[in-house]
């Protein structure tokens, strides 16, 4: 006996388990809030030295009289056309010597006409210290990383429900207290805490959420709790376009974290954790008031512990690379989740320098990943696995590199162009993560499946820290070729993956492999029916569980 056969008798999508899912999908929202938060709060408007001496002074030219005093201040960076004066140095004239002495400044003047004020402009975060935008992005990611694993082991241990309200808790604190960071060294301590409460709050959404429903329900329920972390994106970007300031930004987003504390009336523990915990009084109470609330007549005792079925003990990790054949395709794999990771969250976080208006430009990056999922759902069956894998990432990767044409030779003329070609990029990583989370799901025996979830999870963590570095390559080049480097970088990485891919076998339409057997010699495995689609819906449960889960 498993859970799933209680599901049978109770409902695999009823109306108790709608009304907990839709609780559960709510966070979400929270999630996509604070996963690119820092590409606004972190964004580096113009900016050059301040005048020394003049308290009025602002980045824009207030007279003649202004005009003149930064042309004598402030040198010309001529090879920089969007910003022409010199952001890190100013004249220092000697009257003994009569001499000019070029300096490094320590005080600055920002344009404020489309941001008020990012946590770079108040601590200063450019020139020397501009690297720190890309530090603090690294720690946020390796906060979710530790959040992941952390927080999901915590659940196993202690229970989905109080490993949810503790994460809720330290989100709440943290995601407050960093609206009042005095300086950047607390900013990045509070980030980092952020980073694992808030993930570690969304993977136990997801296990919760998908242990309340049966084996046919989970790939609708998988797919809708991720559309959740989109509408927090576009949230985020109205909040930001209409604050433009980051401290009430963070606030705005923070306020809605209160609400979750009420969980611990309104969330149950999983029935499903209770049961493999061997509490199946527990289990048994919250399977009976499901089914009043589903208005099915249930046994009056549905769990008899001495039928429950034991889980066959999984392999570790390394064992993903135990053979020839095992070590290509692991590697294979890994390479395309830290490709995914690293076009998703760079382009995103290089949208601020193509040109246009920032927060647009962080609102389309947001609005695409719609289209970009259902058309995963309505071709996957159709395509293949890894055909439709590489389609994503070389359609991605091509459009991204074609950039280097418009920002080189069409100039500000074609910002538009370049802006659509990035959005492209953007879809194809957008729908490569949810193929390359079912090409893992299939191409592995069942004892090592979630060896190879967790490792493609954690490994693709890799490209989500190499993206601010990656995005903020340009400054290391002079001239337009800047703004094109760090998609040509992300295009690079993505097309190669997106080829190698084609050397995994195609699990469309077979048996999924149940040993390591199976799994080496899966290239020789035969089609179930060329037309129809492997019906082993438990182990295709997260069929779109797309790019989030490793957000």
């Amino acid at each position: 006996m498993k859970f799933d056969d209680v599901l049978l008798q109770l409902g695999e999508f009823g109306p108790y388990q709608k009304r907990l899912y839709f609780l559960l999908c709510i966070p979400a929202i929270s999630v996509g809030c604070y996963m690119l938060n820092l590409v606004i709060i972190l964004e580096t408007p113009h900016h050059r030295c301040k005048i020394p001496g003049y308290d009025n002074d602002t980045y824009e030219i207030q007279s003649s009289y202004h005009q003149s005093l930064i042309n004598q201040t402030i040198p010309l960076d001529l090879k920089d056309k969007k910003q022409p004066y010199d952001k890190c140095h100013l004249y220092q004239h000697s009257n003994l010597t009569n001499t000019v002495e070029r300096i490094k400044c320590n005080e600055w003047v920002y344009d404020r006409s489309i941001v008020l004020e990012t946590f770079t402009t108040k601590a200063n975060l450019v020139c020397e210290d501009a690297a720190w935008t890309s530090h603090i992005k690294l720690i946020f990611y390796i906060g979710v990383l530790v959040g992941d694993i952390g927080f999901g082991l915590v659940a196993d241990l202690i229970g989905r429900r109080k490993t949810l309200m503790a994460s809720v808790l330290l989100w709440n604190v943290s995601g407050f207290a960093v609206c009042w960071a005095p300086e950047y060294i607390s900013f990045i301590i509070l980030e980092f805490i952020v980073a694992a409460a808030q993930h570690g709050a969304f993977m136990v959404c997801n296990v919760m959420s998908l242990e309340l429903v049966g084996p046919n329900k989970r790939v609708l329920c998988g797919t809708l709790i991720h559309g959740f972390f989109t509408l927090g994106l576009l949230y985020q970007s109205g909040a930001a376009y209409f604050i433009k300031h980051w401290k009430w930004i963070d606030l705005a987003i923070a306020v809605p974290l209160v609400f979750y504390i009420a969980y611990y009336w309104l969330v149950p523990e999983s029935p499903r954790w209770l049961m493999s915990k061997g509490r199946y009084k527990e289990a048994e109470k919250i399977i009976q008031k499901a089914g009043k609330v589903n208005k099915v007549k249930l046994p009056e005792k549905m769990i008899n512990p001495s039928a429950i079925e034991r889980e066959e003990t999984e392999m570790k990790l390394w064992h993903l690379f135990s053979t020839k054949e095992m070590f290509s395709r692991t590697t294979i794999l890994l390479y395309n989740w830290i490709a995914v990771a690293l076009m998703y969250f760079g382009v995103t976080m290089h949208a601020g320098n193509i040109g246009g208006n920032f927060y647009f430009n962080f609102f389309l990056n947001a609005i695409v990943e719609f289209p970009a999922v259902v058309f995963v759902i309505l071709t996957m069956d159709r395509i293949g696995r890894k055909k439709l894998q590489c389609l994503c990432m070389v359609f991605g990767g091509v459009a991204t590199i074609c950039t280097i044409f418009t920002i080189i030779f069409g100039g500000d003329d074609f910002t538009w162009v370049t802006t659509t070609l990035s959005l492209f990029g953007k879809v194809g990583s957008t729908a490569a993560f949810c193929v390359i989370y079912v090409m893992t799901l299939e191409l592995y025996p069942t004892v090592l499946r979630n060896a190879a979830l967790g490792g493609g999870s954690c490994v693709g963590r890799v490209g989500s820290m190499l993206a601010p570095y990656v995005a903020s390559s340009g400054v290391l080049i002079d001239g337009d070729f800047s703004t094109a480097l760090p998609l040509v970088i992300f295009g690079v990485i993505s097309t190669s993956a997106g080829i190698l891919v084609l050397f995994v076998p195609e699990s469309q339409h077979r048996k999924l492999p149940e040993s390591v057997r199976d799994g080496i010699k899966f290239k020789e495995a035969e089609e179930i029916d060329s037309r129809q689609p492997s019906n082993d819906n438990e182990d295709k449960s997260l069929l779109v569980m797309s790019k989030f889960t490793d957000e």
